[in-house]
């Protein structure tokens, strides 16, 4: 019988996550078949996850019906619903969570609203809530990866929850997003309590930056890089966790039970139609990694994708990447800052054409 390839990629240490969720999925088993045949270990949710799943199907109608009975607002029956789908999820990946090492995957995410992308204090508290709400110790609360982010992440891990940090594009921020989570384990410590139970994963995206980036390398003379800039930063920043997860400082909380926050790979869908639809899967298969890909690009890596331990090849070649674009002229700190600050935006709007769909519905029922 030939080896499913999704489920050889975990033979190489790497966790595959599903980037979808609706309840549909959930109902008729194909999750669970997912996990069993796949080998699938996780799940992320984002606003415009979530936004497809309510507004293409009529899963959604009768509990919103109910919900605006209440006096809850727009954005709180959201939250509700979405509560009530990750909550199944969470239950579908128990088994996961508690196979081998207690708590080493089975995680599902989500995102805090993305109204709060700037908000320390707003952030903090939300991720709380939703924490409380969600009541599943394999829920991770997804927090952005922007400068307001940073003190709400630790926050986070200070109190003892899980954390997705997401929205993450350069290298810089990344570095301060590790110092966050173990500063964050740090203050949880030093509060008399136990980090063993707490994981995080730090969401790198990837296939935008070669979007913004693969136009300009043309006009430089840099046409062979085409397609390469995303994955050579990523490469970086496994650099980066391997060194950040070493050391003295680290060595006294990993004697404490703490474990590293994964580095996790999104974005993952080829966006150029010239590229594979699984290159960027195939090019960042890593011991102690994730990559959360959505349901096609699973489909597409089960049928022709190739497992192989990819991600610490060509490291050389990752950094003379980056070199020659900083010789260009083409400053990857600047692109990845526009990245994030459009990443935000990107969120907003379907988040605000979700709730307004909410709107619609509670209006029907009235």
């Amino acid at each position: 019988m030939e080896i499913n390839k999704v489920k050889q990629i975990h033979s190489f240490g790497q966790s595959i996550w599903l980037d979808f969720i609706d309840r549909e999925i959930i109902k008729t088993g194909k999750l669970k078949k997912l996990i069993d045949e796949d080998g699938v270990r996780g799940v992320t949710s984002n606003p415009a996850i979530f936004e497809k799943a309510i507004t293409s199907s009529s899963d959604y109608d009768e509990d919103i019906r109910t919900l605006s009975d209440s006096d809850k607002k727009t954005e709180d029956i959201f939250f509700e619903l979405a509560v009530n789908d990750i909550q199944k999820a969470c239950d579908l990946f128990d088994g996961v969570y508690n196979e081998g090492v207690v708590g080493a995957d089975g995680y599902v995410s989500l995102e805090v609203s993305p109204f709060l992308a700037l908000d320390t204090e707003g952030t903090t508290k939300q991720a709380l809530e939703l924490w409380k709400k969600v009541n599943r110790k394999n829920v991770m609360i997804k927090i952005p990866g922007t400068k307001p982010g940073l003190a709400a992440i630790r926050n986070s891990i200070g109190h003892g929850l899980n954390i997705n940090v997401t929205l993450l594009f350069g290298l810089p921020r990344y570095e301060e997003v590790t110092e966050a989570y173990i500063s964050g384990l740090e203050d949880h410590l030093a509060a008399g309590h136990s980090v063993e139970h707490i994981s995080s994963v730090a969401s790198f995206f990837l296939s935008r930056i070669d979007v913004l980036v693969d136009p300009m390398l043309d006009e430089k003379g840099l046409g062979d890089l085409k397609g390469e800039v995303a994955i050579a930063s990523a490469k970086k920043a496994y650099e980066i966790y391997k060194r950040v997860f070493s050391g003295e400082r680290w060595e006294k909380l990993a004697a404490k039970g703490a474990k590293p926050q994964r580095l996790l790979w999104a974005s993952t869908s080829s966006k150029n139609p010239a590229f594979k639809d699984t290159k960027y899967v195939e090019a960042l298969i890593g011991a102690d990694t994730v990559d959360t890909v959505p349901l096609e690009t699973i489909e597409a890596f089960r049928d022709h994708g190739v497992a192989a331990n990819t991600l610490e090849q060509g490291l050389d070649k990752a950094t003379e990447t980056l070199n020659r674009l900083k010789a260009a002229g083409i400053d990857i700190n600047q692109i990845t800052q526009k990245l994030e600050d459009e990443g935000i935006d990107k969120f907003n709007k379907p988040f605000e054409k979700l709730l307004k769909a909410i709107e619609d519905q509670e209006e029907k029922v009235k």
